[in-house]
């Protein structure tokens, strides 16, 4: 059965993948997470943060595969910031926002990981059910978001419109080779070809803590 895909381009000076972070380590990953495909569909449809059983319904609808068209050089961010009590924070909605806590003894200190000139794209669809967006109304908001769109981070700002089209295919594997572009790729492992592993990418919504982890197949397309 061949279905319909959404193509996405993430492309953009720095992006984020975020991998599994430990400490203040955040490092990222070649290609994008499930949870964060799930938080930049939601950032467009304008889902709040708290409406995690939305964000959970999306997530678990989620079937896709991406593809690096362009490697990025990885690039190291080291964060060193000492936050006073009366500290205020630059918002969007007409006024500072007040911090409530205290002064911090010494400084907060964390490491970023990015990836410059990074271009990767992903080939998506849904499960059917009769809730919930399809594919043509995240094509819209991808078009017209409900808020900015950013890659990984607030500062990945895409460089080229997300939205890249629709491609047909009976699997991701077929999807991603319909692009007509070679690179590095990974797609559902159930589809067979590649190397086989497990990823960590699944994100609890209810709870904000890692989801547990799915087998993909990874390898290159000519």
């Amino acid at each position: 059965m061949t279905h319909r895909w959404l193509h996405l381009r993430l492309a953009a000076p720095l992006v984020a993948f975020g991998d599994v972070a430990i400490d203040h380590v955040g490092p990222t990953r070649d290609f994008p997470a499930a949870s964060a495909l799930t938080g930049l569909l939601a950032n467009a449809l304008g889902l709040r943060r708290e409406e995690t059983s939305a964000h959970q319904a999306l997530q678990d609808r989620l079937v896709f595969g991406a593809m690096v068209i362009r490697p990025g050089r990885l690039l190291t961010d080291i964060q060193n910031a000492k936050l006073e009590k009366k500290d205020c924070g630059w918002t969007t909605w007409g006024q500072p926002d007040v911090r409530t806590g205290d002064t911090y003894d010494s400084p907060h200190r964390r490491r970023r990981d990015y990836l410059a000139d990074h271009d990767c794209r992903v080939v998506l669809r849904l499960h059917d059910l009769p809730e919930g967006p399809d594919l043509d109304r995240l094509a819209e908001v991808l078009d017209r978001p409900a808020r900015p769109l950013f890659i990984g981070r607030k500062g990945c700002l895409p460089s080229a419109q997300l939205f890249a089209g629709w491609l047909e295919g009976e699997n991701a594997l077929e999807a991603l080779k319909a692009i007509g572009l070679p690179g590095r790729a990974f797609w559902p492992a159930e589809e067979g070809g590649g190397t086989v592993r497990d990823i960590s990418d699944m994100r609890n919504w209810r709870t904000g803590l890692h989801g547990g982890h799915r087998r993909v197949s990874e390898g290159e397309i000519a």
